[in-house]
């Protein structure tokens, strides 16, 4: 029986969504109907070294998470044993715990709390490519290409570079599984994390030995991938005998409390969205945040070079995913500002406001037009590729780097407005070529759903709808990767039956912004192919 089924006649029943993201822990609190009723957040610390080092801490990660779900419950005034559910979404950053689940040192501080290598730590390209040399037929579902963000390149160069750590390692985890287990003492790890990140063959519910015994990482494999997981279950699917004890008195919830198998934050992003019209097949999830990710779901698997995936029950059970994205997307934006000599300026008065520097200039880019489409003209002549930290898809190369022709010696605000427009069209441009190389492979979709920090502002999602071609959808959930998370606090507690009745349940259609056609458009073709020919030309270029 459920907790559900199982509470007092009349009560009122709540969830839990928790995300985790580069560089804030958040916990919403949700009634059943998919309305958030409070948040909480607490930031946590990067760690960045030479050598494009970025870790974290799981120690202060899971104090996060503790202190934000206890907070969102007491701002709510819900009574804990009404929380029924708690879903986790964490970013795919590995974690690396020793027996007893101490934390180990993963690079050259020797700080044992610096336990976890983050998504975007690049340290692992040589191992990547590597990897990519030899050849392997998994490396089909990755888009052909392993990329350095994922774990199995990572743990390799731990091996290499750090074997005294690869030895004494009792379990490497995926983030989210990392908070599930610290959460119910259950190993059990997401088909989510470990196909998009780990190579495990969703499809055929196997890892595949002589992958990793081609790599390097032959241990593993004659460990019977005791480390990396051995029960490997859907998102949603109720782990254990819920909340520990412990974990419940640092939460303030009660023993028992159903936890659901969880997700990578971007594709918690992607179930908080796709659901709405019942039909995620016509919908790409896209998620604009630091980084960005692009999911589409389908019901047979599309192979597209360059895209990861297909990976199946990834995100929603029983369909195929591909995903792509941009490695730097908010991000790109913010360095892509810090370069003007008017951002400075432009920070204080972002300041004084209240608002991010991103947020300031989309307030003031829309002062300056009748409609936000016409911000087009604002940046003529100047031309970003925001690719600062790599091409994730189509191309999957981690050497792209960011272009931009155009600029002057401009120093005013106006400047740094025209380029912050240029900066946003490439965000769309990339965002395009994504959509187009997924059709050709026989991946198309109908609308864009967005999702994320970055992606916010009206004027942002006009400008994207405009530079991509699609509609741009915004949902009623004003933080759809919570209500993701809490979507599969909602299955594990058995509210709903499935992930997929949950979706159609609690997403809706809160906005549509219809990309305009005639003169805009043929500007933002021509622009798109500019964006193109920068591509190529910065590929030819690059190494000499």
């Amino acid at each position: 029986m459920s907790p559900v089924q199982n509470s007092p006649e009349g009560a009122s029943h709540y969830v839990i969504g928790v995300d985790v993201g580069t560089g804030s822990a958040r916990a919403g609190l949700f009634d059943l109907n998919g309305n958030m009723l409070s948040v909480a957040k607490r930031d946590i610390t990067l760690h960045r070294e030479a050598g494009s080092i970025v870790e974290q801490s799981s120690t202060e990660i899971w104090n996060a998470v503790c202190t934000i779900i206890r907070e969102a419950v007491q701002t709510a005034g819900v009574p804990p044993e009404q929380v029924v559910g708690l879903g986790f979404d964490a970013t795919c950053s590995l974690v690396v715990l020793g027996e007893g689940g101490a934390p180990l040192a993963v690079g050259p501080s020797e700080e044992a709390e610096r336990d976890i290598i983050v998504w975007m730590d690049h340290r692992a390209v040589a191992q990547a490519e590597r990897i990519n040399a030899m050849g392997h037929d998994v490396l089909r579902y990755v888009g052909g290409r392993i990329s350095p963000e994922m774990e199995t390149p990572k743990i390799l160069w731990l091996k290499e570079n750090r074997p005294a750590t690869f030895a004494a390692a009792w379990q490497f985890f995926d983030l989210a599984d990392f908070l599930t287990w610290k959460s119910t003492g259950d190993l059990a790890r997401s088909t989510c994390t470990v196909t998009c990140k780990w190579t495990y063959l969703a499809h055929e519910a196997r890892w595949d030995d002589s992958y990793f015994k081609k790599i390097g990482l032959e241990e593993l494999a004659a460990e019977g991938f005791a480390r990396i997981g051995t029960e490997i279950v859907e998102p949603g699917t109720r782990l254990g005998q819920g909340l520990t004890a412990e974990a419940a008195q640092a939460m303030g919830l009660k023993p028992g409390t159903a936890v659901a198998a969880g997700m990578i934050d971007a594709h918690a992003g992607g179930i908080g969205t796709v659901g709405i019209g019942g039909k995620p097949a016509e919908n790409l999830a896209y998620v604009f945040g630091t980084s960005s990710c692009t999911m589409t779901s389908t019901t047979e698997p599309v192979f597209v070079p360059g895209v990861w995936g297909p990976y199946y029950s990834a995100m929603v059970p029983g369909m195929w995913l591909n995903e792509g994205g941009q490695s730097a997307a908010g991000a790109a934006i913010d360095q892509l500002l810090s370069f003007h000599p008017a951002a400075a300026g432009a920070s204080a008065m972002a300041r004084a406001k209240g608002l991010s520097l991103p947020a300031f200039m989309a307030e003031q880019a829309a002062l300056k037009v009748a409609n936000a489409s016409e911000t087009v003209d604002l940046a003529a002549g100047l031309h970003v590729v925001p690719e600062f930290l790599g091409n994730r898809a189509p191309f999957a190369d981690p050497h792209a780097r960011a272009v931009i022709a155009g600029l002057g010696m401009e120093r005013d605000f106006d400047n740094l407005i025209a380029l912050y427009i240029a900066g946003l069209c490439g965000i769309g441009y990339g965002l395009r070529q994504i959509i187009e190389t997924q059709a050709k492979s026989g991946a198309s979709v109908e609308r864009v759903v967005i999702s994320g920090g970055a992606g916010a502002s009206p004027l942002v999602r006009q400008i994207l709808a405009d530079a991509c071609g699609k509609q741009v959808v915004a949902t009623v959930a004003d933080e759809p990767v919570l209500l993701g998370s809490a979507i599969l606090g909602s299955v594990a507690a058995g509210v709903y039956p499935d992930v997929r009745d949950a979706m159609n349940a609690l997403s809706a259609i809160a906005s549509v912004y219809a990309p305009v056609g005639d003169g805009i458009a043929e500007i933002h073709g021509r622009r798109y192919q500019a964006f193109l020919g920068l591509q190529d030309v910065s590929r030819t270029i690059r190494d000499f």
